[in-house]
């Protein structure tokens, strides 16, 4: 099994200061399953319009925009959405108003597992990518600032983190603002390396998403894609990987399981 993959042979290790984190997918469960949720709603949209297209024809369009866009604000797949509508000549709702069927569906999806974290019958563990958590605190620990960044609405990315445990260990939570493009990874990223100065070797990303492996790169930061198989809690997602490395990460792993290993990497410790 690979816990530890190296893409980016020379890669630069042992100047961490700051630590960038997508949420979902990478450190939290806790919306896992959140495509099939949002892909069937999309094409039933689509389908309403009746345009004689298959069902089949219709997912596989939403799938492709809906992966594209994964890891920027929600409101980037409603917008997709809008033009798929207009394209098949008709008015589109207003993106804000799809974005928020889609998340009164994913409330309901998710109702179970909020509960039980707030009722104690479930651990933040039971909803975590394994590992991770601790690996936040031994960051921490280590003196490395660490931000949550998420597309994700901000109120419920900061209520999450909280439910999981971990919402102190972060410098700065930051999820989507309606209206407002100024929570972006891009625009925290680059707010990140200019406020504290930082060269490339100096920042690290960890995520499962396009984005911010892209954006960290763009930057010069160390991009670790966090390729988990969400359902089955263990191994590599092989979709994930394929995506991750196209977007230039340097590292991938299955998960923080081996955080120990991980960070004696990083910090070129072995």
């Amino acid at each position: 099994m690979i816990t530890i993959e190296l893409i980016n042979p020379k890669l630069p290790r042992g100047h961490i200061r700051h630590a960038l984190f997508d949420f979902d997918g990478t450190l939290s469960l806790i919306r896992q399953g959140w495509q099939q949720v949002m892909i069937p709603l999309l094409v039933e949209i689509l389908q309403a319009l009746d345009t004689g297209e298959s069902e089949a024809a219709l997912t596989t369009e939403v799938t492709e925009f809906v992966d594209r866009l994964t890891g920027k604000q929600t409101i980037y797949q409603m917008e997709a959405l809008c033009d798929a509508v207009r394209r098949r000549g008709h008015e589109p709702r207003p993106p804000l108003a799809y974005k928020r069927v889609y998340l009164e569906r994913l409330a309901r999806h998710i109702a179970d597992r909020i509960a039980a974290l707030r009722a104690g019958t479930a651990t933040p563990e039971d909803y975590a990518v394994p590992g991770g958590l601790a690996f936040v605190r031994a960051l921490r620990a280590r003196g490395v600032t660490c931000y949550l960044a998420s597309g994700t609405d901000q109120a419920d990315v900061r209520a999450e983190a909280a439910l999981l445990g971990i919402d102190d260990c972060f410098a700065g939570i930051y999820g989507a603002l309606d209206g407002d493009m100024s929570t972006s990874k891009r625009v925290i990223l680059e707010r990140i390396v200019r406020e504290n100065a930082l060269g490339g070797a100096e920042l690290v990303t960890f995520g499962d998403g396009f984005v911010e492996i892209e954006e960290t790169k763009a930057v010069g930061g160390i991009a670790v894609g966090v390729a988990t198989d969400e359902v089955r809690r263990e191994g590599v997602d092989a979709w994930k990987r394929a995506r991750l490395i196209r977007a230039g990460a340097d590292l991938i792993i299955a998960d923080f399981r081996d955080h120990g290993r991980l960070l004696s990497y990083l910090f070129a410790e072995e």
